[in-house]
């Protein structure tokens, strides 16, 4: 009955789908965790066995050709009704993990505080953080939700921006004991300043650029303590050991708690900020969705944050 595609196989068919949708064997070959030649001779072997010709390769790569074009609607669809039927399956025995990717920083002081809510209004679904302290870069296959730092621009995604990069000097009320508040911005010279290390940085706002930001003539000193993330340089803000650059909407409870506090009334702001990324193909749309709702009605709690 099916001899015209005898021995093509759903590995193929989703190799397809992401060389096609990609327009690049390259971009296939990294999302799907493979080798280029890999992906190349899989594509040819599915055209001979097609007896067609699915791409046409040009100077800078491939483009689809009338059969690829009509061939990936289908797939695409195929692909997302197979998922969808997996998923009704296993759903009726099992919870659905959700892969939610994000760094630690964003992880430990914005969503962990918050998921607990997520939970009870969705017991059936669980999450499975992934962390990095460095840009993501572009998501992987196994990948639902990406909560990512930058300007916006990320490869083969769409991203909705949650906020703004807003920072100002913290530390703990402790390190401030005999201080007048606020402080003008001038008396960040002569107190000892927590560093991420250049690597760590991910784009976010470093002392130098928040004394441009401050207009401040003097040089921030290099203080004694630098840290290879985020999460532990404001442990150290916390215990008192000196003044860190916060986050808005990451220290914002911390704040609350009188756990640190505001040096002074100044902010500095920058075009980068948190967004909200999906990948092209969407594996779970429904439960994607699910976290994207509840993550929209979170944001609506802070003038500030939306999603865009």
């Amino acid at each position: 009955m099916f001899k015209s595609i005898e021995g093509v196989s759903l590995d193929v068919l989703r190799v397809f789908e992401s060389a096609a949708r990609q327009l690049s064997f390259t971009a296939a070959a990294s999302e799907l965790g493979t080798s280029q030649p890999a992906i190349s001779q899989q594509i040819k072997r599915l055209e001979q066995q097609l007896t067609t010709r699915l791409f046409d390769r040009v100077y800078r790569g491939i483009v689809l050709t009338d059969a690829g074009e009509l061939l990936l609607r289908y797939v695409q669809d195929g692909l997302q009704s197979l998922d969808a039927g997996l998923l009704a399956v296993t759903a009726q025995q099992q919870h659905e993990v959700l892969q939610v990717a994000t760094d630690f920083a964003f992880a430990a002081y914005w969503l962990m505080p918050r998921l607990q809510r997520f939970h009870q209004l969705h017991p059936e679904v669980d999450v499975s953080l992934i962390t990095s302290e460095r840009d993501q870069g572009a998501l992987s296959a196994e990948i639902d939700v990406a909560i990512n730092f930058g300007d916006g621009r990320f490869k083969n995604a769409e991203a909705q921006l949650m906020f703004r990069e807003e920072v100002f000097p913290v530390c703990s009320p402790q390190l401030l004991k005999g201080y007048t508040l606020p402080l003008p911005p001038a008396a960040l010279a002569s107190l000892p300043l927590l560093h991420l290390r250049p690597e760590n940085r991910s784009r976010w706002f470093d002392w130098a650029g928040l004394f441009r930001a401050f207009e401040l003539q003097e040089t921030p000193s290099p203080g004694s303590l630098r840290f290879d993330n985020y999460t532990l340089l404001i442990q150290a803000a916390i215990a008192g050991q000196g003044v860190a650059i916060g986050w808005r909407h990451l220290v914002d409870e911390l704040l609350v708690q009188n756990l640190l506090c505001r040096l002074g009334d100044e902010v500095a702001q920058s075009d980068m900020g948190y967004y909200l990324v999906l990948p092209e193909r969407k594996r779970r749309q429904r439960l994607t969705q699910v976290f994207v709702d509840w993550l929209q009605a979170e944001l609506a709690k802070y003038p500030s944050a939306s999603l865009q």
